[in-house]
């Protein structure tokens, strides 16, 4: 074999930046970084061949950690940008990561779309139940008494969203928790979930120690996910409902029919310009 035609194999630290990042001591995301590099590095993914889009966060840091195609778009709208990255390189390994915040708050429905769409995505949400970069307010995931916050100091008295839940009823092909304390799992559900065809969401319990300290005590509350996994959405809806939010495991997966453009759509400025033209 010609040497000049052989693939070098590449490991884990060898999709990583020469940034250091610069999360608080503790932080479950450093976990959710090393998570993805060990899954692209099992997948033997070239580099030149991964694109990661995020959003705003702390967990949006992950595009500038890691040594691949990256873009850090505007709050919320990472989905959006990844999906028109997928639809003009379908050839790409697409990934997106951000938070509860900038994912089910500000891009709550481009979540609930992206599911419905089903293109071949990977999303990676941190959820800390918290906007730690903007100094600890309530998020969309958070219990509505939590008294912890000066800007809700009696609780937001608001109904948590349910991520699972929302991303089934909406129509994501694959759905899984995993836990940052639990770094292998967290890598074998991303090789799943990269793996899978179709819009993979996958929710990472991911501890805030400086505005969640408490959250500490998911190291004894999470447990795996009892039931089988399941491709029946309405089995899954009702063993989502009954879940406590704390179980570790892929939830549901279904194979479905993947979104991507015909060939032939238009692509290009002047080739759109052309289609409105007499």
């Amino acid at each position: 074999m010609d040497p000049a035609t052989v693939v070098p194999t590449l490991r884990a630290k060898d999709y990583k930046s020469n940034l250091s990042p610069i999360w608080c001591p503790g932080c479950g995301h450093f976990a959710v970084l090393s998570a993805i590099t060990k899954a692209l590095a099992y997948l033997h993914l070239p580099k030149e061949e991964v694109a990661v889009v995020s959003g705003i966060g702390c967990s949006s840091r992950v595009p500038a950690y890691l040594d691949a195609y990256g873009f850090h778009g505007i709050h919320g709208r990472a989905l959006p940008i990844a999906s028109g990255l997928k639809a003009a390189r379908p050839d790409l390994t697409v990934l997106v990561t951000g938070g509860d915040g900038d994912g089910f708050s500000i891009g709550g429905n481009h979540f609930m779309h992206a599911c419905r769409r089903n293109m071949d995505l990977t999303y990676i949400v941190m959820d800390n139940e918290v906007y730690g970069m903007t100094k600890g307010q309530a998020s969309p995931t958070t219990k509505p008494d939590w008294v912890h916050s000066k800007l809700t100091p009696h609780g937001t008295g608001v109904a948590r969203f349910q991520p699972a839940a929302i991303a089934l009823a909406s129509g994501a092909s694959f759905i899984a928790r995993g836990f940052a304390g639990d770094p292998a799992g967290i890598t074998h559900m991303l090789v799943e979930a990269i793996r899978h065809p179709g819009f993979a969401f996958v929710q990472v319990l991911s501890p805030c120690q400086t505005f969640r300290p408490e959250q500490k005590e998911w190291k004894q509350q999470v447990h795996d996910w009892e039931s089988a996994t399941t491709h029946d959405p309405a089995k899954a809806a009702r063993l989502i409902q009954l879940d406590d939010g704390m179980a570790l495991g892929l939830l549901y997966a279904h194979q479905q029919p993947v979104w991507q453009p015909q060939p032939g759509t238009p692509t290009t400025l002047p080739e759109i310009e052309a289609e409105f033209l007499p």
